[in-house]
């Protein structure tokens, strides 16, 4: 293992800053409602400017163009979630096959239909309006780095690639197997995506204002009234896609925690740095542990490279504070450096760590509260880039009370077991992260995890 000097000399002339937000492309922040604003009235108000809340006022305008639409966001479109992930877009509406034949056996095939349609669709939408992000549906390689993994990946199912396969798509002496899936996820520049959303909503005649955050929701006859620190706007339905940040909903505010996930991206690497790993195809890869890695080459031939520590911080709390985590960034160093020891001697030149909103059964959670004026997605837990369109059309399905093959579905109609208050959530994370990381050492699954799958809790990434 290389010493934690090492780490620290690949890191030293890194900056504390998204990738994808270190754009002189960036758009300049739209102007935030004012005190003139007090008084407005709009048929939908949807809170929040991340790939949720972006979907939800697209889609809302594609189905009803007459509609005005008014998009309120807190700071930045893209700034926090959105364009903080490793843009991998996934079909996967469950996290996971596994995950969704566990929870949602009799209806999966369908899940998985409609999680693929969605794919589509998203290809579609951004080939229909040039949104310049970088689309590539080049698929993911799943890969097994110790013995007990190998199992997991099917070896007696068609795919299963050995050791020496697998290293014939990315080189890596840690590789023991793998298995590649090339229809069901994407790679792309998530906040370029959601820049090109967010000119399509406008093209479409929706109002988006910026640095105008949401302070409350109440009901009032024939509506509800949205309140911000500048005015309060009155609105036939809301939608919210608040996702990480506290709900205004006190229903939802255990159903949730904030998970803080770290990442980094190296400078660019040379033809010969390419070709010494051999990753000519531009799948996205990701390890098989608890713990995991996902990492991806970007369009200029830099490696991001994120995951494994998943830090919860105690009272849910969420704060910039808690993204330059030294520890986390040395423990990704360290990890690239075993994963690519052709690659000695790059160096990263951006940080950065992003806040997931995680719910205990791994994937997103819908509802409609107030007569079908308020309609809510959130508990996306980590796979948000493209289950988000779908969860942007459950929503306005339940807003206009549709019954619909989204509607109808189980997965749509149930919500996941709360976490407990504090301080039982913390402790109960603490344990459940260690004994993930015995798991990924051991290949065992203790009593505290076993537990937790008999009464359908989990935590996760």
């Amino acid at each position: 293992m290389p010493d934690p000097g090492g780490a620290r000399a690949a890191l030293a002339a890194s900056a504390l800053r998204p990738l994808w937000l270190d754009s002189p492309d960036r758009p300049a922040p739209r102007p935030r409602l004012t005190a003139a604003d007090a008084g407005l009235r709009v048929p939908l108000v949807v809170v929040g400017g991340g790939f949720t809340g972006l979907w939800a006022a697209v889609r809302a305008k594609e189905r009803h163009p007459d509609r005005d639409v008014l998009l309120l966001e807190a700071d930045r479109i893209a700034e926090h979630a959105t364009g903080r992930n490793g843009g991998f877009c996934e079909a996967s509406l469950t996290h996971g096959e596994a995950n969704g034949r566990q929870r949602w056996p009799e209806e999966y095939d369908e899940l998985a239909r409609l999680g693929l349609r969605n794919l589509d669709e998203i290809a579609a939408t951004i080939e229909r309006h040039g949104i310049d992000c970088g689309f590539d549906r080049s698929g993911t390689l799943a890969v097994a780095t110790r013995p007990h993994e190998v199992a997991g990946l099917e070896p007696d199912v068609p795919g299963f690639l050995a050791a020496d396969e697998v290293r014939r798509v990315v080189d890596s002496p840690t590789y023991l197997a793998g298995r590649v899936s090339r229809d069901d996820c994407a790679t792309l520049d998530p906040a370029r995506l959601a820049w090109g959303l967010a000119r399509v909503a406008e093209g479409l005649g929706v109002r988006i204002a910026e640095q105008t955050p949401v302070e409350a929701v109440r009901s009032e006859r024939g509506g509800v009234v949205v309140s911000t620190r500048q005015a309060h706007v009155r609105a036939q339905q809301v939608v919210l896609a608040t996702n990480v940040f506290r709900p205004l909903l006190r229903r939802l505010r255990l159903s949730i925690v904030p998970v803080y996930d770290y990442v980094l991206a190296s400078e660019p690497l040379t033809a010969a740095q390419v070709e010494a790993i051999g990753w000519t195809d531009r799948v996205g890869v990701s390890d098989s542990g608890n713990q995991f890695h996902y990492y991806r080459l970007t369009p200029d031939d830099r490696i991001l490279w994120g995951g494994y520590d998943a830090v919860y911080h105690y009272g849910r709390s969420v704060d910039a504070g808690h993204e330059d985590r030294a520890a986390s960034f040395e423990t990704l160093a360290r990890h690239f450096a075993e994963t690519f020891p052709q690659l000695a001697g790059v160096r990263f030149t951006h940080r950065w760590a992003g806040a997931i909103d995680t719910c205990t059964r791994f994937c997103a959670f819908f509802g409609v509260t107030r007569g079908r004026r308020i309609a809510y997605a959130t508990g996306f837990t980590g796979l948000g880039v493209g289950a988000s369109r779908f969860g942007a059309d459950v929503m306005l399905d339940l807003l206009d009370g549709a019954d619909t093959e989204r509607t109808r579905l189980r997965m749509v109609r149930t919500r996941p077991l709360p976490f407990p208050p504090e301080p039982l959530a913390w402790l109960g994370i603490q344990a459940t992260r260690w004994s993930l990381a015995r798991e990924d050492a051991t290949g065992r699954r203790n009593l505290w995890l076993r537990i937790l799958d008999r009464i359908g809790l989990g935590f996760d990434s």
